[in-house]
């Protein structure tokens, strides 16, 4: 797929023909692909007769990419795309096949903007409007799988909305023969599930999935350990993005292992002598918009600092969310590995960094019983100085807002 950073000839004949790369095919080597470059000319950079014929028939599609807390980009892909990644890849994990190989449902619980587009594109097939409460069935993606969430923060959830949720669990593990299902999530969203059903009595109601793959946003390390600690089955991380499907997959233990058929990675410093680096893709997985040489926005971390894609160990968040220090650049990653190592008992953080001229930050931190942790704060404070060189305080909250995408924003440049 790649050669010393450039795309095999074979990879070159597949791709010649589409307008924003014939230049670069010309020359014999392909820069780095940033975002706005697929913007820039969008859809014309990338039509070929092929690939109209393909969005003609409905064998291709346009899209907007999940967006955090960044633009959304419009791509064209196949439909069904991310999903039939997922499926595929689930079929094939070493740890969980068996869930799939049982015809187990997908009962996701994430974000309630995929649950409102699933409500939409089905509304939408029956010429209708999707109803502002939409019923089961009305977010049923397809024959396995259904979203559950309807509220922006689930922090917010009220008991009789999580009874709902646990009741329609219940019924799609109740439809498997063996009483078997395969919970899909934000890791964020189930935390948050777990936390109410406990505090409210429900637990016991709650029905054990066989397997579980978070994926979706960055999961904290204290997270992690709180989701596998709660549940018996194969906790599994998945690592993707809507225009390239997935990429990486965690076994039960944490540890990724690659899943790039038809893709190449290379890794490049986020800045030079830095041991974060920005992850350049190749993928020709999708017929319609191939990516060659694409920076996804995405920082990883290696076992041994260099940029040897074979030895990715962390998926530290993303590139236009690190934070310049006289450190040097610090990722989402590096504070959760200094936070689940001081606090295991933190569920959510938050830093606030201030204007420039100014040097002190701010923590804001839950905790997953809700208690504040007053010795915690000052070892949190000096963790964070320690590690981005800024004065710093931390303080408990009882609660951290989601964003407006549904995701936890782990950094906030507010003025502070």
């Amino acid at each position: 797929m790649l050669t010393q950073g450039q795309p095999t000839p074979e990879v070159v004949d597949r791709i010649r023909d589409i307008p924003i790369y014939r230049t670069s095919a010309g020359r014999g080597h392909f820069p780095v692909l940033d975002k706005p470059e697929i913007a820039r000319g969008f859809p014309d950079n990338w039509m070929t007769p092929r690939l109209a014929a393909a969005l003609e028939s409905g064998e291709a599609e346009y899209v907007l990419s999940t967006g955090t807390n960044h633009a959304r980009m419009q791509i064209i892909r196949p439909p069904y795309f991310l999903l039939n990644s997922y499926y595929r890849l689930w079929s094939e994990h070493p740890d969980i096949a068996f869930t799939w190989e049982q015809g187990c449902r997908r009962v996701s619980l994430t974000t309630v903007l995929a649950t409102e587009h699933v409500a939409r594109v089905n509304a939408k097939k029956r010429g209708t409007r999707p109803d502002p409460v939409p019923a089961l069935d009305e977010r049923r993606l397809d024959a396995r799988t259904v979203y559950l969430n309807l509220r922006l923060d689930p922090a917010l959830w009220e008991r009789h909305e999580v009874e709902r949720m646990i009741g329609e669990i219940r019924d799609e593990q109740r439809a498997h023969p063996q009483g078997l299902y395969h919970l899909d999530c934000s890791a964020h969203h189930l935390a948050h599930l777990v936390l109410k059903a406990k505090q409210w009595g429900l637990w016991d109601d709650f029905p054990p999935p066989a397997s579980i793959i978070h994926a979706y946003e960055y999961t904290p390390a204290t997270v992690r350990r709180f989701l596998v600690r709660h549940f018996a089955c194969p906790v599994i991380d998945l690592f993707g993005s809507t225009e390239l499907g997935y990429l990486y997959y965690s076994d039960r233990t944490g540890r990724y292992h690659p899943y790039l058929d038809d893709m190449g990675v290379e890794l490049i410093p986020v800045h030079p002598g830095s041991a974060i680096h920005s992850l350049i893709v190749t993928s020709v997985r999708n017929p319609y918009m191939p990516l060659i040489r694409y920076r996804s926005g995405d920082c990883v971390r290696t076992a041994d600092g260099t940029p040897d894609p074979d030895r990715i160990v962390r998926f530290c968040g993303r590139e236009k969310e690190l934070l310049t220090t006289a450190h040097g650049p610090v990722s989402q990653g590096d504070l959760d590995d200094r936070v689940g190592e001081v606090a295991p008992e933190v569920f959510l953080h938050q830093l606030h960094v201030p204007d420039e001229g100014e040097r002190e930050a701010l923590l804001v931190y839950t905790t997953f019983d809700g208690t504040p942790q007053p010795g915690r704060s000052a070892q949190l404070a000096a963790a964070v100085a320690d590690l981005t060189g800024l004065s710093c305080r931390a303080e408990h909250r009882t609660h951290i807002p989601v964003g407006k995408s549904g995701k936890y924003a782990w950094l906030a440049r507010d003025g502070r």
